[in-house]
């Protein structure tokens, strides 16, 4: 390539990542906003109504919570499969469908056995959403851009609670609107968007850059390329061995068993706080004396949230610049391992919220970074069925964490175990991902530097 062509090249690139980011990412994190509220829902309708009209424990409350994640562990693999066959357009917008249309039979839920049922047919409904949408965006961007993408595609969750708390508060206030409970009219309308959004991804997503017809010929020819020569030499890649034996490799790495260890670790501490945080907030009426309305609980949960999102832009824009280091996964993990413990002696609502601020801050900084890790060394089925058995440890942390949580609450009467356990599983993490790191030739990072991909080693 001559040096008058160089900076042509380079308009192509940015422009194609450009496109990418405008057309596609903001739909997508807009369908992980929607899927991330139907899920946590449960835990703004518990202190606010829920939890007293169908008379639940904690440990009952903390084992619907989590039974989501066992009808989600069922169909994860497959599910991601299935994506991977059938493509994301038609699959996502399924999945979509299917769960608005369960979340929305919430409204009418009358008793404990009822919730149990519910939460475990919607965690099947979602099955492979959140790893089928990693697997999609990574298939459209090539690893040096991957952090800045699945940072920007990430935001929706801490947004989820920034907007949907008080959203959820809002919509909670309105008591007996059709008749029904305040926390029954949430649940009607965090629903709607689901079903919406399902039918316009099979108009919006397109599964490959060479479909795309926002994308002019340079820009596919280049995405094409820049995507092609990555996935040469990685698991999964047909031309070199069959499917079925890279899925079982993948499945079989012990690189692959460690990552989903590591993901465990911060899961077990997201659900944690998400499904308890707003319990959490009102006890502190009789902990410290205060006086909160169901929208001062909603805003005050969701102040942990808004700085998590600032600080997981600029974490993940600073891991894509510079590559992704261990630093940028261990280091949160510690901080946030510390922290948690640390919210159990503060004398305050404002101090505890402070503290449970840097957890959240720490979670949402490594969890983006994370997801670049797999896709550096796995490609076609056998990304498909890594990826979603990462994503399915996180789906065992995320109903461990909410049941344990809930049982070592009842049955300790304080949450000060179960923070303390959520500390352990990130520091422990810290101390896994870092242990991957020794294993390569490069120790400062997690992953090989671009255009080096290492074959997955068990």
């Amino acid at each position: 390539m001559g040096a008058a062509e160089a900076p042509t090249a380079g308009a192509v690139e940015r422009s194609a990542i450009r496109k990418v980011s405008i057309r596609l990412v903001p739909f997508v994190a807009l369908m992980f906003f929607v899927n991330y509220l139907d899920r946590t829902a449960i835990s703004f309708a518990e202190p606010n109504g829920m939890g007293d009209d169908l008379a639940l424990t904690a440990a009952q409350f903390g084992f619907a919570s989590g039974i989501f994640f066992l009808g989600y562990i069922v169909l994860e693999v497959p599910s991601n499969m299935a994506l991977h066959r059938f493509g994301a357009r038609r699959w996502l917008a399924r999945i979509m469908i299917s769960w608005g249309v369960v979340s929305l039979l919430f409204t009418w839920v009358q008793s404990s056995e009822q919730l149990y049922v519910l939460r475990f047919m919607l965690g099947v409904a979602e099955a492979g959403f959140f790893p089928g949408a990693i697997l999609f965006l990574s298939q459209w961007v090539p690893s040096q851009h991957r952090a800045k993408i699945l940072g920007l595609f990430y935001l929706a969750q801490p947004l989820t609670t920034v907007i949907g708390a008080p959203l959820a508060g809002w919509l909670i206030s309105h008591h007996g609107l059709f008749g029904l409970e305040g926390w029954r009219v949430m649940f009607l309308f965090v629903s709607l968007p689901a079903i919406l959004l399902g039918i316009a991804a099979r108009f919006v997503l397109v599964d490959r850059p060479e479909d795309a017809k926002w994308l002019d010929r340079d820009e596919k020819n280049w995405l094409t390329r820049a995507l092609a020569a990555e996935n040469a030499g990685k698991t999964g890649n047909t031309s070199r061995h069959h499917a079925k034996g890279d899925l079982r490799r993948a499945l079989t790495s012990s690189r692959v068993w460690v990552l989903s260890l590591v993901y465990f670790g911060f899961v077990y501490g997201l659900y944690a706080l998400a499904f308890f945080l707003p319990t959490i907030i009102d006890g502190f009426q009789e902990q410290f004396g205060t006086e909160f309305s169901v929208m001062d609980k909603a805003w005050i949960t969701a102040i942990p949230y808004l700085p998590a999102a600032v600080v997981l832009f600029f974490w993940t824009r600073h891991a894509n610049r510079v590559g992704t280091r261990t630093w940028h996964i261990a280091g949160p993990a510690v901080v946030g391992g510390i922290s948690v413990p640390l919210a159990l002696w503060t004398g305050s609502p404002a101090a505890t919220v402070a503290v449970i601020t840097i957890t959240a801050c720490a979670i949402f900084a490594a969890l983006p970074v994370f997801w670049t890790v797999p896709s550096r060394f796995l490609t076609g089925a056998a990304a498909a069925a890594g990826i979603a058995l990462i994503n399915t440890m996180g789906n065992v942390a995320g109903f461990a964490s909410g049941y344990v949580t809930g049982w070592l609450r009842d049955l300790t009467g304080s949450y000060v175990v179960p923070l303390y356990l959520v500390g352990f599983f990130m520091l422990l993490s810290a101390v896994l991902i870092t242990g991957i790191a020794t294993r390569t030739k490069d120790p400062r990072t997690v992953t090989a530097p671009v255009g080096d991909t290492p074959e997955v080693r068990s």
